[in-house]
C-alpha cells in the first residue's frame, strides 16, 4: 500500500453569521402618557420597572430611546406589536426600526 492509497477528505468549513440586528426606537409624543411607555417597555421587551424609566426617560428627553436590538423578523414583531397595543389605548405612540 502506498501513500496515494489512503487519500484524506477535507469537510468545507461552514461558518454561522449572526443575523443582521435591528434597534427597535420609541419616538417621543405629547400625549401618550410616561405610565403607558413604561408598560409596554415591560410588557413586550422584558424590561425590569427601573431599565423601562430609564428608556422612558431617554424617549421624553431626547425624543427617540432604544428599547431593544433584535433580528429583523423579532423587531418587526416588537413594532407591530407595540403600535396595536397604542392604536387600542388610543395613543399615537410611535414605533419603528432601524438597522444597528
Amino acid at each position: 500500500m502506498g501513500v496515494s492509497d489512503t487519500a484524506t477528505r477535507t469537510q468545507p468549513r461552514t461558518q454561522t453569521r449572526t443575523p443582521p440586528q435591528y434597534k427597535v426606537l420609541l419616538l417621543n409624543d405629547d400625549y401618550t402618557p410616561m405610565d403607558f411607555v413604561v408598560e409596554v417597555l415591560m410588557r413586550f421587551f422584558g424590561k425590569s420597572e427601573l431599565e423601562a424609566v430609564r428608556v422612558m426617560l431617554e424617549v421624553h428627553h431626547a425624543g427617540v430611546g432604544v428599547a431593544g436590538v433584535y433580528p429583523f423578523e423579532i423587531a418587526e414583531t416588537k413594532v407591530a406589536q407595540v403600535t396595536r397595543a397604542a392604536q387600542q389605548a388610543e395613543y399615537p405612540l410611535q414605533c419603528t426600526l432601524e438597522p444597528e
